[in-house]
């Protein structure tokens, strides 16, 4: 029987600048997306020693060696390794220079692995592998090292020590390439086509039911099964990349991703998952089949074929047979990292079978929780806090002995208008919440604004509790509190500066805030409201609440005898 062999890795991954890459501890593969450079390693590693007892600590050491190109690597990812078994890691690790390096705990090991701290400019690194008690006969050291987001060197190997009496066994190479997701992409030769949606293939358009083959503006996605796979169409106008996604529900994070990112005059097709609202995690294996692309008029178009169930250590692929919604989204790249998508995501309709029946799918950029919230808030400011405005103002006068139930007709219903715009405003104000799961972080100013309005909202109604009736003797002293009355002018109307809802109860929810918070509200990605015509039709309605104001505000004065 021979004894074990053990082999040492390192790794750079400037992926994760902060070093923390125990993503990476399995197949020590650098998450970029980019494949693995077949020149040359333009680094050195070394070991002081070529043999080895247990408890023997022995110093290795990586530097930078050519003296072309750069002179310097950014991170790196040092793990040992039984060689005859390259899945067991052995031993633990110490730091000399913790100011650049730390430890890792790999597969439940402590100190098992060390990476790097910073994405600093390095030339050499220091390290100290201590042999356990039941160690090996032979450990090897091999090494990857990234210069730059596309650069490395995956799995270089190093030097090999054995124990003492043992003869080192011959040394275990590693392409560059190895754990790396590489596929070579034809080009294809003509646009895909809408031809066959529904009743030989599954797609998913917008707009819907546009042609990618006659319109450059569709976003478009199809799927067929072919066997014990899947083939994929994905295209779309965009800078950067298109993408689509597998998803169990209709929020972002843990879904199955795919993305056809356009790096200068190509196009490369990557396998991703998303555990959050972060960038996508690039696959290490490589899953994609027959894959080709196509680039032309500013519109990406990539193909490929995936196997519907994929092997166990595909841990974040889901398999084709079961149900999922879809998401489609494009967005910019720089140096083949994604940035935010431009648009609120297609999400479909309902999940679909990949494998199932060919379907016309359906889908919308705007969630249905967010269009209600967008709906109740302009019903509740644009519409019955108006009328109720409107009422008690200049209505008043009109109807001085009319009652309903005991109260004004005028008072009625103004206060009806006012409770209707407070309860259409707590439902629209939760309903985001709802979508998000929490705070949202990229919505700007708005939730902060309109954090304002419903905290006013709420308390006009409380100050109207404790307005005195019309003739008690502390009306005059309630009156003389109103500090929330501001006039363009000396007896003039208010304008945008005057407040929507005063006088009559103290009301405190400003024009100009709520102004300003619906429209920054329109402009949000998950409203998804056509521009720049939504801006135009809010405008329109504010000029004519204004003007409205203004003209009753002149007649009820007596500037202006209307209808006499």
């Amino acid at each position: 029987a021979h004894a074990p062999r053990v082999t040492l890795f390192s790794e750079t991954v400037i992926c994760y600048s902060h070093g923390k890459v125990e993503v990476a501890c399995g197949d020590m593969t650098p998450q970029h997306g980019h494949d693995p450079s077949t020149k040359n390693p333009p680094f050195n590693i070394i070991a002081d020693k070529s043999q080895l007892s247990p408890g023997d600590e022995i110093k290795v050491t990586l530097s930078m060696a050519s003296s072309e190109g750069k002179h310097y690597f950014k991170g790196f990812l040092i793990e040992a390794r039984n060689a005859g078994n390259l899945s067991e890691k052995v031993g633990s690790f110490k730091l000399i220079s913790p100011g650049i390096s730390q430890l890792l705990t790999c597969d439940s090991k402590e100190g098992s692995a060390v990476s790097h701290t910073d994405k600093s400019q390095k030339t050499e690194v220091q390290v100290i592998w201590v042999a356990p008690s039941n160690s090996p006969s032979s450990v090897q050291f091999l090494v990857t090292v990234a210069q730059g987001y596309k650069e490395y060197w995956v799995k270089s190997p190093g030097p090999v020590v054995s124990q003492n009496g043992v003869a080192p066994p011959p040394q275990t190479t590693f392409g560059g390439s190895i754990g790396a997701q590489t596929t070579t992409s034809s080009t294809l030769s003509r646009s895909f086509t809408s031809e066959g949606c529904g009743s030989k293939k599954s797609c998913l358009r917008d707009p819907d039911g546009c042609d990618p083959q006659n319109d450059i503006a569709c976003h478009f996605l199809s799927f067929r099964a072919l066997g014990s796979s899947v083939m994929f169409e994905l295209s779309g106008p965009a800078e950067g990349y298109v993408s689509f996604a597998l998803s169990q529900d209709k929020w972002m994070g843990k879904d199955d991703v795919y993305l056809c990112i356009r790096d200068a005059d190509r196009v490369e097709i990557k396998a991703a998952y998303v555990s959050g609202r972060t960038h996508p995690e690039y696959s290490s294996q490589n899953i994609l089949k027959d894959t080709a692309w196509r680039l032309s008029d500013g519109v990406i178009q990539c193909s490929f074929r995936r196997d519907i169930i994929l092997p166990p250590e595909n841990l974040y692929r889901f398999s084709l047979d079961q149900m999922y919604y879809l998401f489609m989204a494009h967005g910019r790249a720089e140096v083949g990292r994604t940035h935010r998508h431009d648009r609120q995501p297609l999400i479909s309709t309902y999940q679909t079978a990949i494998t199932g029946p060919p379907e016309d799918l359906t889908g919308s950029r705007s969630p249905l929780l967010m269009k209600y919230h967008g709906a109740f808030m302009l019903i509740a400011w644009t519409s019955t806090v108006s009328a109720g405005v409107i009422m008690a103002r200049y209505f008043k006068p009109d109807w001085p002995e009319r009652n309903i139930l005991g109260q004004r007709v005028w008072f009625q219903l103004h206060r009806m208008l006012m409770v209707l715009t407070v309860l259409l405003t707590l439902v629209g104000f939760v309903l985001p919440f709802m979508y998000r799961g929490g705070w949202s972080k990229r919505a700007g100013i708005h939730p902060y604004l309109g954090c304002v309005v419903v905290a006013l909202a709420v308390i006009q109604p409380v100050i109207a509790l404790f307005r005195p009736a019309p003739d008690a003797s502390r009306l005059v002293m309630f009156f003389m509190s109103d500090v929330m009355t501001f006039n363009i002018s000396s007896g003039g109307p208010e304008v945008l500066a005057v407040c929507v809802i005063k006088h009559c109860h103290n009301q405190a929810v400003c024009f100009h805030d709520l102004v300003v918070t619906i429209f920054l509200g329109i402009h949000q990605q998950a409203l998804f409201l056509p521009a720049p015509w939504s801006t135009g039709v809010l405008a329109a309605i504010v000029v004519w609440f204004v003007l409205a104001d203004l003209v009753l505000e002149v007649h009820r004065r007596g500037f202006l005898p209307i209808g006499q």
